[in-house]
């Protein structure tokens, strides 16, 4: 078979040749040819591999500087939280000093019973005021319907003086922080079967 496909046998062994790779290893296994369609594919695969490898690196380079001003973002973020809740509080004692102050004198002066009662009115007062300047609120609660959200109870007590469910008394006052409870108000609940 002379022709196939329009080749001969010569022409198809030549290509052949030509496209087989050079020998591995550094012996001299077989004619090595410089300058041929095959050595400059390699050095163009090599320069092509080492400006690969050149962005790789410089990517990993980009990203671990990143990844370090991250770190050191969020430290800084952490440490000025924690400063600002250290001293969030400083404003809010200042508003309180003047109260501690009145006290102080209530205590050095010596009077009688009115007086004192009178001077602690005043201190009490002056204290519902410098709390309300920090939107610090009380909780209405005797009289009003028993609200798990705002009361705590601490007793129910059979009576025909209260609606059912109505706060009778109050033990200890409740606190609202703005929108936000402080402290529950601690109230004696009324159970009347009649209403």
């Amino acid at each position: 078979m002379g022709k196939a496909n329009g080749r001969s046998e010569a022409e198809k062994s030549t290509l052949d040749l030509e496209r087989e790779l050079p020998a591995s290893g550094d012996g001299d296994d077989g004619p090595q040819t410089s300058g041929g369609p095959m050595s400059t594919a390699a050095s163009g695969s090599e320069t092509e591999f080492e400006k690969l490898k050149a962005e790789r690196d410089s990517l990993l380079d980009r990203l671990a500087r990143q990844q370090a001003e991250f770190d050191n973002a969020r430290k800084r973020t952490v440490r000025e939280q924690q400063e600002f809740r250290e001293y969030a509080a400083a404003d809010a004692l200042k508003s309180l000093l003047p109260v501690v102050d009145s006290l102080d004198r209530a205590l050095q002066v010596k009077s009688d019973a009115e007086e004192f009662r009178n001077g602690v009115d005043l201190i009490y007062k002056q204290l519902q005021s410098a709390l309300a300047k920090l939107s610090v609120h009380p909780i209405a609660s005797k009289g009003e319907p028993f609200d798990p959200h705002y009361h705590e109870a601490i007793e129910m007590v059979e009576t025909t003086e209260a609606p059912d469910h109505h706060v009778m008394e109050e033990l200890q006052r409740g606190y609202k922080y703005k929108d936000r409870l402080l402290r529950p108000a601690m109230v004696k609940v009324a159970r009347n079967p009649g209403h």
